[in-house]
């Protein structure tokens, strides 16, 4: 068992909005600083944007406070808060939206700090960020993307490596029954991961997940006894109903399912629910 030590200087960069729209509403900031720093890097810098209503602050006072609680959880965890106020404007028609697009003080946040830094984490699914991503490695910095939903399939391509927030241990709560609380990867706790092989004749498969924070990502073969991820099996009569077995195996469908006892060597995926993509909802039309 290798004890990898990292000497990295490492900034974090979050784009709160668009990930709080895509899926990451609940997303654990403590959490993520453990990703960032997996290796025992030094977190330089840890940037969260968030968008702040001033006009809605002045006459909700429960929103302020509630926005100012949430402030200053960040702060205590180390989190440099940025605030983009919201602009209100009006359309063509004069109906008023809110706009607070945090895009270029982060652009220009990152590529000025990454002179210090060795590696950069940017928690954002935008697709404008992919020319900040190339600048970022020609200077010599590996760049990580992660995103739940929405992402862009572009951004995804460009950066050194992309996970899906759903997969970090912990990151996001799982949904979980009255009871006691579970480590993730402990035996009857809910864990999110996807199909790596799929046998059709069978009809069975098996998940992948990752079990720990480890620098050894891409040791994915669970065999390997540095490997960060575990395996379990699963049969197709667990699988969500209405779910197509032709799209698997797949690393595009997550899902998120709860370890019962083994099955030989593998634990088994049971209370199997998809979590990404999400499913298109049902519409039904109506003749008067």
């Amino acid at each position: 068992m290798n004890n990898f030590k990292s000497h990295a200087k490492v900034g974090v960069y979050v784009d709160a909005a668009n990930i709080s729209r895509n899926g990451g509403q609940r997303m654990q900031y403590d959490i993520l600083r453990e990703f960032a720093c997996r290796d025992h890097a030094e977190p330089l810098r840890l940037n969260v944007y968030l968008s702040y209503d001033e006009e809605r602050a002045e006459a909700n006072i429960a929103y302020r406070n509630k926005a100012r609680a949430y402030q200053s959880a960040l702060r205590e965890i180390g989190y440099k808060v940025i605030e983009k106020r919201v602009k209100w404007l009006q359309d063509e028609s004069g109906n008023r939206y809110g706009k607070a697009n945090a895009d270029l003080d982060m652009a220009v946040d990152v590529l000025l700090q990454s002179e210090n830094l060795d590696r950069v984490l940017l928690v954002t699914g935008d697709g404008d960020f992919v020319q900040v991503v190339r600048a970022l490695q020609n200077k010599g910095c590996r760049v990580e993307v992660m995103a739940f939903d929405n992402v862009s399939e572009e951004l995804r391509r460009e950066a050194d490596l992309f996970i899906s927030g759903y997969l970090a241990p912990a990151l996001l709560p799982t949904r979980t029954d009255e009871g006691p609380a579970l480590l993730w990867g402990e035996m009857n706790s809910r864990v999110r991961g996807y199909c790596y092989h799929h046998d059709d004749n069978k009809s069975f498969g098996f998940m992948r997940f990752l079990f720990k924070l480890s620098p050894y990502l891409w040791k994915t073969d669970s065999r390997d006894d540095d490997s960060p991820y575990r395996t379990a099996f699963f049969h197709d009569s667990s699988l969500p109903e209405g779910f197509n077995i032709m799209k698997l195996p797949s690393r595009n469908h997550i899902f998120e399912f709860t370890l019962a006892e083994p099955n030989g060597k593998q634990p088994v995926a049971t209370d199997i629910t998809l979590v990404h993509p999400l499913p298109a909802p049902a519409y039904t039309t109506t003749t008067d």
